[in-house]
């Protein structure tokens, strides 16, 4: 049996962003598609993808397909490295490739929690979640989906796969004590396979 490759992967992750109109329901179905991806060779990754950075967790983008939005990326977290608090503007679905993820949600209790307020909001501690290696999360907006994660200084590093609804060029990153977020750009390491690849 041949193994699943990356475009089959994005072929089928398209064909279910066609077919959902309800953001939940797209993501429930490309969970599947995400574990099988994780679990096959994953030769698709070269060694770019596992880049590391010394002071931050990395981004490294694998896939970004300009005519649907999808983007797909790597991120590697050493031990204690961390993301800020933050928000996506999309949906997400995440597939652990190596180590422990930890991901500590944040639900918003401000009464005005429209899309253009970035002062007075109050976030409170939600779930946590320990996702294993082959484990699959999901994330949708409502209005928005806020969280960090990262890896316990305790333990080796971790690998994340990473498929967005959209380019992630940019997120908002929050100041939980002082109740802002701010609109920051998203830096990430360019190694990629395109759209034709």
């Amino acid at each position: 049996m041949s193994d699943y490759t990356l475009q089959n992967f994005i072929q089928d992750c398209e064909a279910e962003v066609s077919a959902h109109l309800k953001l939940a329901d797209t993501v429930r179905a490309i969970v599947p598609l995400m574990h099988r991806l994780i679990s096959g060779t994953r030769v698709f990754l070269k060694p770019e993808h596992y880049q590391s950075e010394p002071d931050h967790y990395a981004r490294n983008l694998v896939y970004a397909a300009e005519s649907s939005g999808l983007s797909l990326y790597t991120l590697v977290w050493l031990p204690g490295q961390w993301t800020p608090v933050h928000d996506h503007g999309t949906w997400g679905v995440v597939g652990v490739i190596e180590g422990q993820l930890e991901e500590q949600s944040y639900m918003r209790a401000d009464p005005d929690q429209s899309s253009e307020r970035h002062t007075d909001i109050e976030l409170h501690p939600g779930g946590l979640a320990l996702l294993s290696p082959n484990s699959v999360s999901t994330f949708v907006p409502n209005p928005d989906h806020i969280h960090k994660t990262g890896c316990p200084e305790d333990l080796p590093r971790c690998v994340s796969l990473h498929l967005y609804g959209r380019t992630m060029s940019s997120f908002y990153s929050y100041d939980v004590a002082g109740g802002t977020r701010n609109l920051v750009e998203a830096a990430h390491n360019e190694t990629r396979l395109g759209e034709s690849e």
